[in-house]
């Protein structure tokens, strides 16, 4: 079985600040795999531990530095890694990503072969967006299953354990298909020493827009139908109201004497 496994390079939550004055971000926080990607990936790779015949590909769009992220995940299973980077990419939103995505992974099948299933993170941390993984199997024109929580191989169809409001659904869907995984109960694996230092030593293939015959037009800047208008920062909320005067019944005066005064009541 041939799987794929799309992830992103993001910045840490835990170390992300932004400017007062202008509400950007600030520079400098360390760069992670996008954390919804890592359990599209050990999703992948428990399917992996059950079919030992199974190869999991890596596909990362971004900067040369993303290649530190894309061997991050041959370190803990991962078999392949491929980087998709050009300055036409930059600047792209969700739908000129997705058709990037969408062309490399048909370059990569050409080469490789078909791939059975395309696992993708259900969002990233930094955009939170959720619409890469969809659009791109829109452009790829094959069936998509969001928000799954597992999946497991049942020959030629993958059964996916989707969450939703209503708890979860077990759906089986068609190969080939994509996968967008959630937060799931079981957590990523970590890599060893032995992995960390055999995946540093391997060199990941770079596609560029020439190499997946893409007009610069329909990528990056040029081809996003969106574009951020302006970023800012919560108005900060005023703290609560504790409201304790020793008993049920003066407590319950005082509380209607706050809510009078603000207009509520």
């Amino acid at each position: 079985m041939n799987i794929l496994v799309c992830i992103k390079q993001v910045p840490d939550a835990q170390e992300v600040t932004f400017d007062p004055d202008t509400a950007q971000r600030k520079e400098g926080a360390a760069l992670v795999v996008n954390p919804f990607d890592t359990y599209a990936l050990e999703t992948a790779v428990r399917i992996k531990d059950s079919n030992p015949d199974t190869t999991v590909t890596v596909l990362s769009a971004g900067e040369k530095h993303a290649e530190e992220a894309l061997k991050t995940c041959l370190a803990v299973g991962a078999d392949q890694a491929w980087l998709v980077s050009d300055p036409a990419f930059a600047g792209g939103d969700t739908l000129a990503v997705s058709r990037v995505l969408a062309a490399a992974i048909r370059n990569i099948e050409a080469e490789s072969g078909a791939f059975d299933i395309l696992f993708f993170g259900n969002q990233a941390t930094d955009g939170d967006t959720a619409q890469v993984g969809p659009q791109t199997a829109e452009l790829l024109g094959i069936p998509q299953v969001t928000y799954g929580v597992d999946a497991s191989d049942a020959g030629d169809r993958v059964e996916v354990k989707q969450e939703s409001d209503a708890g979860y659904t077990v759906i089986s869907v068609s190969k080939p298909c994509l996968v967008a995984i959630t937060q799931t109960s079981f957590e990523p694996r970590y890599p060893t020493i032995k992995s960390k230092l055999a995946a540093k030593k391997v060199k990941v293939p770079v596609l560029t827009a020439a190499d997946l015959g893409l007009d610069p037009d329909t990528v990056g800047t040029a081809g996003s139908v969106s574009a951020i208008l302006e970023a800012f920062l919560p108005p900060k909320r005023e703290g609560g109201i504790v409201i304790d005067e020793g008993s049920a019944e003066e407590s319950t005066v005082k509380l209607a004497h706050v809510l009078s005064d603000r207009g509520f009541i």
